[in-house]
Formats: structure tokens, C-alpha cells, sequence
């Protein structure tokens, strides 16, 4: 994997990454590329793991909604939204990313939200399983 140049230069350079991965099928974000988005707040991060497992840990940042309820969860009103998870509902063009703890129910997320029509979501490559690893 290439290293990510910082600055303006790495966001272009995740931006056509990103474009590659998308048009190759793969709509996906590495660790490296995670950790430059954290870091200048280009994207909103969900872990889509039950409450339990995520209550054991998770990514920095990340709003914790299950991949059985996000089908819902991204189709209520701006304000329901925020009443049941106390954060803002993503907006459509808004870059998001799922994980989970392997990378199926983050897939299967991802390809959820690009249904409902949020077409900058992602899957977080790695999953937590990665993080843990290698952040935590």
C-alpha cells in the first residue's frame, strides 16, 4: 500500500483512491486512509455491531447503530434520528464508513446505505478486528 501524502495532496490523493475502488466494485477504505479521514473530519464513522460488542469497544468516534436497524435508522426523520442516537442524521452526500468486527456486516451495511442512496459510504476494509490490533 502506498503511504498517503498529507495535507492537500493526501485529499486528493483519497479521493482518487477512493474513485479506483468504487469504480472497481470496492467501494472500501483501508487503515491508513481511516486514519487520515479521522483526522480531518472527512468522514462519519458507524459501527454497525450488536450494543454489546461495541459496548466492549470501538473506534474512536464512532455512533454505534446495528446492522438490524440501520435499514430503519437511515430512513427516519432528521429529528427522530437524533432523539434515538443523539447525533445528527448523515446527509446523502456525506462520506460515510461502516466496520463491524470482521467486515460482513460492515459490507453488507455499506451496501445498504448506497441502496437507500448514500453514495460515499464505504466499508472500513479491516473492521475493528484490524484496529484493535494495530490502534488499540
Amino acid at each position: 500500500m502506498l503511504p498517503v501524502p498529507k495535507g492537500r495532496a493526501g485529499a486528493e490523493f483519497l479521493k482518487l483512491t477512493f474513485a479506483v475502488r468504487t469504480m472497481a466494485g470496492e467501494p472500501t477504505v483501508s487503515l491508513p486512509e481511516l486514519r487520515s479521514l479521522l483526522a480531518s473530519g472527512g468522514a462519519r464513522l458507524f459501527d454497525v455491531r450488536s450494543r454489546e460488542e461495541a459496548a466492549a469497544g470501538t473506534i474512536p468516534g464512532a455512533l454505534n447503530i446495528p446492522v438490524s436497524e440501520l435499514e430503519s435508522a437511515l430512513q427516519m426523520e432528521p429529528a427522530a434520528f437524533k432523539a434515538l442516537y443523539s447525533a445528527e442524521k448523515p446527509k446523502l452526500e456525506e462520506n460515510l464508513i461502516f466496520f463491524c468486527q470482521m467486515g460482513k456486516r460492515g459490507l453488507q451495511a455499506t451496501q445498504l446505505a448506497q441502496r437507500l442512496g448514500y453514495k460515499e459510504a464505504r466499508n472500513y476494509e479491516g473492521a475493528y478486528r484490524e484496529w484493535l490490533q494495530k490502534e488499540g
